[in-house]
């Protein structure tokens, strides 16, 4: 009786990898991508304690540590042992991220993975898998781009290291993308990209100042340079997003008298507007626009959707509900929203 048990389990599993082959050969993938990286990590204190290692860089490894104490113990953010490990690149890209969009309609393509559900992006670590998947996508007609992510969190699943091209941030850039990352860890809601990516973007930009101010001050070239930095972005964001409402509104005009070739035109005048005004924008750093035949698509601003739409949301709930008290907002939606 054991033994036809055993043997019906196993004819249940090799029947369920059978159907979903693709998904199983692609998490095995995933899964041994990110075990290299763990397994070629050593321990922050390897580099502290090596003579060779650029002064600078161990500052900054000095700052990552203060940076995950600070979301700990100011944000309530979960403790747990990422970043306490480097991997030191080499000038190497590790992982490439896929996104797609319909041509004419502002609506993402989704994957659906197991436990976390639809996601509007999907990771590679090999450059290869990345291209041919951009390939497939094209042929069926998608907007495609690709980009290579700062960071990326595991949710727990393996202990993630400091990258070291994190190491080439401002302090005020890399405290935000470290406490972002952190938040994925403790905040996370199954099939709900939009949520989780604004969440995390609006926590780890406003945390950053926060920690910024407490370490160096309000008046220091620390806050004063993440001040600009990030003020010219949220401007650029801004200027996205209002793009994006412009070209949602252009293709809920079009119709069926409408040829491909004609919807394209109009999609690539309109784009080519937003893109030529962002030269209008007041911005500590100006964007050289008109020296590039640079023309984003679709994915492109979905991105900024994904990453920045809900910011003032946020931004409104925080103020009014939590009178600006960070790490009290932080509990209120660990409470509402419990971990995946």
């Amino acid at each position: 009786m054991v033994k036809k048990i055993l043997l019906l389990f196993l004819v249940v599993v090799l029947a369920l990898v059978a159907w979903q082959w693709q998904l199983v050969s692609y998490g095995a993938r995933m899964g041994y991508g990110q075990l290299k990286i763990i397994w070629g990590a050593k321990p922050v204190e390897t580099f502290l304690n090596d003579p060779s290692f650029p002064d600078s860089l161990k500052t900054k490894l000095h700052l990552i540590e203060e940076v995950r104490k600070f979301a700990i113990d100011s944000l309530g953010l979960k403790d747990t042992e990422n970043y306490k490990t480097l991997y030191d690149q080499r000038g190497q890209e590790l992982m490439w991220v896929v996104q797609a969009c319909e041509p004419f309609e502002l609506k993402a393509k989704l994957w659906h993975f197991p436990i976390i559900g639809d996601m509007p992006y999907k990771g590679f670590f090999e450059k290869e898998k990345a291209l041919a998947e951009r390939e497939k996508l094209v042929s069926e007609k998608f907007d495609v781009s690709i980009r290579n992510p700062g960071g990326w969190s595991t949710l727990g699943w393996f202990t993630d290291p400091i990258l070291s091209d994190m190491l080439k941030r401002s302090d005020g850039d890399l405290a935000g993308l470290i406490i972002h990352e952190m938040v994925h860890s403790t905040i996370f809601i199954k099939d709900d990209a939009d949520f989780n990516e604004n969440l995390a973007s609006f926590i780890g930009d406003t945390a950053a100042y926060n920690f910024l101010s407490y370490k160096y001050g309000k008046n220091s070239k620390q806050y004063l340079q993440y001040l600009h930095e990030d003020q010219d972005y949220r401007i650029y964001s801004r200027h996205i997003l209002r793009g994006t409402q412009k070209l949602d509104s252009l293709y809920k005009s079009y119709d069926s008298n409408k040829s491909f070739d004609e919807k394209k035109e109009l999609k690539k005048q309109m784009i080519e507007k937003i893109v030529k005004s962002i030269d209008t924008l007041s911005l500590f750093e100006k964007r050289n626009t008109k020296t590039s035949n640079w023309l984003p698509n679709n994915t492109y601003f979905m991105s900024f959707h994904l990453y920045q739409s809900k910011q003032k949301d946020f931004g409104k709930e925080l103020d009014e509900k939590f009178k600006g008290n960070l790490k009290g907002y932080i509990y209120y939606l660990g409470q509402k929203h419990p971990f995946l």
